[in-house]
């Protein structure tokens, strides 16, 4: 029987499993929801029971879908990046886990930077990325200060897929993916006790997990958990990787130069290289792939938020049917480009924004609003704001002038925001054929571990396939140029109004 790998994909609000042949085909999937918590302002919060729950869930129902389809071998997981998790001696979890989104520690790093200006620089200087208020560390020296007892019955700090796969095998270990983003060493790819030092919290460096590549064996399936799964105890599980690299991994996206954007809730665009980039300074990501890669990204924060939160808001009547989008589609196509004059600044994210400039007070706003306009107009202009800041964050990427961008995330569904981001950015939008990626990512990590391919930079070629391409039509050039016009006027004076740096363009 064919040899099967199973990718867990635990998002923030969503866990899912996928079991996939060793050539990335997709055999069974499954999923759960695992919703947010917001129990104060600014604190984003998960049920550490309700999300193991949810794992053992999607596990046992992808078995039992694959039972007749071949043999399971190994277990890879990614997750929602950075946060805190806490759990004792015994693994269990001593506090509600702490979500990326989370913004509690800003107090604390505005602190940290009247104590000295250089502090967010210094940061960006080794992590490669800028601070963000749901990291790690910062998160961390806030419980320090305000949950003290609780970390002193604390016996590990974990990311959320960490903390997955401790359920899972008993065993506290990391990655280099996660540890260079606590913000840690992007060079080195690990932790850093400068960094450690910086957030005050040298002294708790001994509840951070021991380091091992993404793609190797970090335990083994223990027999309660086995019970709870239907998988064979002992079954290898590979350490895995963050959402982000997992996603790359799962696009094809490993190849020096290679463009991937992911249009999800958060909406990110960036370029794998095989050395680490630090320029621009102090501006988007750095994430740590497997075997030396790196995926420099520009972050807008907010992508498909925009569109949920506006069709809400809207259109509340379409909520939870079966065409929703369908007729969202219909709608946002009955309006030309340009959307009568409306712009929209795709700013939603209460964190603002860290691309094209770092600004916490960034705000969404709709602009050019006449008596005239309906809800068409305002849900198309919302699709054009997301895809002009898509152009955006391509501008600040050193890419070849015409080179593919690789779509990847929900909004990569919608064949009109494709055709709209390829005629905006005068790319070609490769869509991937698999539709988990970030579960195949994980499940190609482990078909790496246990031999199937050399490495994992093959077995992210191997599974590179596309059902999909979009190409910019002729004519589009001068149909958008101005709708951006307008963008760039309208996002300029925002962020000069923001008060934060100002654009890099």
């Amino acid at each position: 029987m064919p040899d099967l790998f199973v990718g867990v994909d635990a998002g923030s609000s969503v866990c899912k499993a996928a079991v996939f042949a060793a050539d990335g085909t997709q055999v069974a999937l499954a999923s759960r929801p695992t919703p947010l918590s917001r129990p104060r302002p600014g604190w984003v919060e998960a049920d550490p029971e309700r999300c193991v729950a949810a794992l053992f869930e999607v596990l046992s129902e992808v078995v039992e879908r694959s039972s007749a389809a071949g043999t399971i071998l190994g277990l890879g997981l990614a997750g929602a990046m950075v946060g805190v998790w806490l759990v004792d001696a015994q693994g269990k979890a001593v506090r509600p886990g702490i979500n990326w989104e989370d913004s509690r520690s800003q107090g604390l790093i505005d602190a940290l930077i009247l104590k000295s200006p250089g502090f967010v620089n210094e940061v960006f200087s080794t992590s490669g990325s800028v601070l963000q208020q749901g990291c790690t560390l910062p998160l961390l020296a806030w419980l320090k200060l305000n949950e003290p007892a609780i970390l002193a019955h604390t016996a590990h700090v974990l990311s959320y897929k960490d903390f997955l796969r401790l359920q899972l095998t008993g065993r506290a270990i990391s990655e280099p993916s996660e540890a260079s983003m606590l913000p840690g060493d992007a060079l080195m790819r690990a932790r850093s006790e400068n960094m450690l030092s910086l957030f005050g919290l040298s002294d708790l460096a001994h509840l951070l997990p021991g380091i091992v590549a993404s793609e190797a064996i970090a335990g083994s399936l223990t027999r309660a958990a086995a019970a709870q799964t239907g998988l064979p105890e002992g079954l290898p599980v590979v350490a895995g990787a963050g959402d982000v690299p997992a996603n790359i991994i799962g696009a094809g996206g490993m190849e020096e130069g290679a463009a991937t954007a992911v249009l999800g809730t958060t909406c990110q665009v960036g370029v794998c290289r095989s050395e680490p980039v630090f320029e621009p300074s102090d501006l988007g990501l750095l994430f740590s792939l497997p075997e030396r890669r790196w995926y420099r990204s520009m972050v807008n924060v907010a992508g498909t938020l925009n569109i949920e939160w506006l069709i809400g808001l809207l259109t509340s009547e379409l909520h939870g049917r079966p065409d929703t989008f369908d007729r969202i589609t219909k709608m946002v196509a009955s309006v030309p480009p340009g959307a009568r004059g409306v712009t929209y600044l795709p700013y939603l994210s209460a964190s603002g924004i860290i691309a094209p400039v770092v600004s916490a007070r960034a705000r969404a706003q709709f602009c050019g609003l006449h008596a005239g306009h309906d809800q068409a107009c305002l849900l198309r202009a919302a699709y054009e704001g997301v895809a002009f800041a898509i152009a955006d964050l391509l501008d600040l990427l050193q890419l070849g002038e015409k080179a593919p961008l690789t779509l990847v995330g929900g909004g990569s569904r919608s064949a009109l925001w494709c055709t709209m981001i390829a005629d905006i950015t005068q790319r070609s939008v490769q869509l991937p054929e698999a539709d988990e990626l970030g579960a195949l990512g994980a499940a190609l990590l482990a078909a790496t571990a246990l031999g199937k391919y050399d490495s994992v930079i093959a077995a992210s070629a191997a599974a590179r396939r596309y059902r999909a391409i979009h190409t910019p039509r002729p004519g589009a050039d001068a149909t958008w140029s101005e709708p951006r016009s307008r963008f760039i006027d309208y996002r300029d004076r925002l962020l000069r109004e923001a008060g934060d740096q100002q654009t890099q363009f």
